[in-house]
C-alpha cells in the first residue's frame, strides 16, 4: 500500500506553548487510522494542520504526495473533514444543509441533486431530508455532517471525535455508515476518539499522543503486546503509555452543548 498521508517531524507552537512536539506517522491508503490521547495531547491541533486550517510551525505533511503548506487548495479537494464542533445548521432542513455544502464545495449545478440524493440514501436520511435539523437526533446530525463532508467524493475522510455525545445506538449507526462508505468508495479514514472500544474495533492502526508527542503507535494487537499483557484492552494500553485515565446520546441541542464544552479544553 502507498501512504495517503505522510507526517514528518511536525511541530506546532502557540507562543511559548508547544502543542505538537515533532511527531511522525504515516497513514496508508484505505486504512482507518486513529489518533488517541487525553485532552490537550495535541490531537485536534494535528487534525487542523492536516486539514489546512492551521499552518505548521515546522515539519512536513504530504497528502497523496502534495505538501499541505504549499498546495493547500489541491489538498482540500482530496479531503473531507467532520469537525468536533457542530457544522450542521439547525434552522435548515437536512436537504438544505447538503445543498449549501454542495454550493460551498463548488459541485457543478447539474450534479448537485444526484450527489445529494446519493448521500441521503446512503446515510438513510431520505425520509428526514425535509425536516429541520434541530429536530434530528444526535446520531442523525452526525450522519448528516458526514454526508456534508463526502459530497465532493474525497479520497480521505478526517473526523474529530465523530461520536462524542452520542448514545451507544447512535454511535453504532455512525460507525456502520463509515464502514459502508469505506466499502463503497475505498476511503482512507483518520479519526480521533476517546472511545477505546471503537478504536479497537474500527482502526487498523493507532497512534497514542501525550503532551504533544506520539508515545506509541502500531496495531492494537502490537500495542497490547508492548504492555506485556496480551489480554489487555486498548484502554489498558492507553493508560500504560499515557498514565491518564479516560474521561468520559442525545439530540441536536445536547450534541451541540457537549461539543462546545469539550472545545473549551482543547
Amino acid at each position: 500500500m502507498c501512504a495517503a498521508i505522510t507526517v514528518k517531524d511536525l511541530v506546532k507552537r502557540f507562543g511559548s506553548h508547544e502543542a505538537v512536539a515533532g511527531i511522525t506517522f504515516n497513514v496508508e491508503e484505505g486504512e482507518v487510522f486513529g489518533l488517541l490521547g487525553p485532552n490537550g495531547a495535541g490531537k485536534t491541533t494535528t487534525i487542523r494542520i492536516l486539514t489546512t486550517l492551521l499552518p505548521p510551525t515546522a515539519g512536513q505533511i504530504k497528502v497523496e504526495g502534495m505538501d499541505v503548506s504549499r498546495q493547500g487548495a489541491l489538498v482540500r479537494r482530496l479531503i473531507g473533514y467532520v469537525p468536533q464542533a457542530l457544522s450542521a445548521d439547525g434552522t435548515l432542513t437536512g436537504y438544505e444543509n447538503l445543498l449549501f455544502f454542495a454550493k460551498l464545495l463548488r459541485i457543478p449545478a447539474q450534479e448537485r441533486e444526484k450527489r445529494i440524493g446519493e448521500v441521503l440514501a446512503l446515510l438513510d436520511l431520505e425520509e428526514a431530508a425535509a425536516r429541520l435539523v434541530r429536530e434530528y437526533s444526535g446520531g442523525m446530525v452526525r450522519r448528516l455532517e458526514i454526508g456534508q463532508a463526502v459530497l465532493h467524493r474525497p479520497r480521505i475522510l478526517i473526523l474529530d471525535e465523530p461520536t462524542v455525545g452520542l448514545d451507544p445506538v447512535a454511535r453504532h449507526t455512525v460507525w456502520h455508515v463509515l464502514e459502508l462508505l469505506r466499502q463503497e468508495t475505498g476511503l482512507t479514514v483518520v479519526l480521533t476518539t476517546h472511545y477505546m472500544e471503537e478504536a479497537e474495533a474500527a482502526c487498523q492502526r493507532v497512534a497514542i499522543m501525550n503532551q504533544g508527542r506520539i508515545v506509541a503507535q502500531g496495531t492494537p494487537a502490537e500495542l497490547k503486546n508492548q504492555t506485556g499483557k496480551p489480554q489487555a484492552t486498548l484502554e489498558d494500553v492507553f493508560t500504560y503509555f499515557t498514565g491518564n485515565q479516560l474521561e468520559s446520546g442525545g439530540d441536536f441541542r445536547e450534541t451541540r452543548q457537549m461539543r462546545r464544552r469539550l472545545q473549551r479544553f482543547r
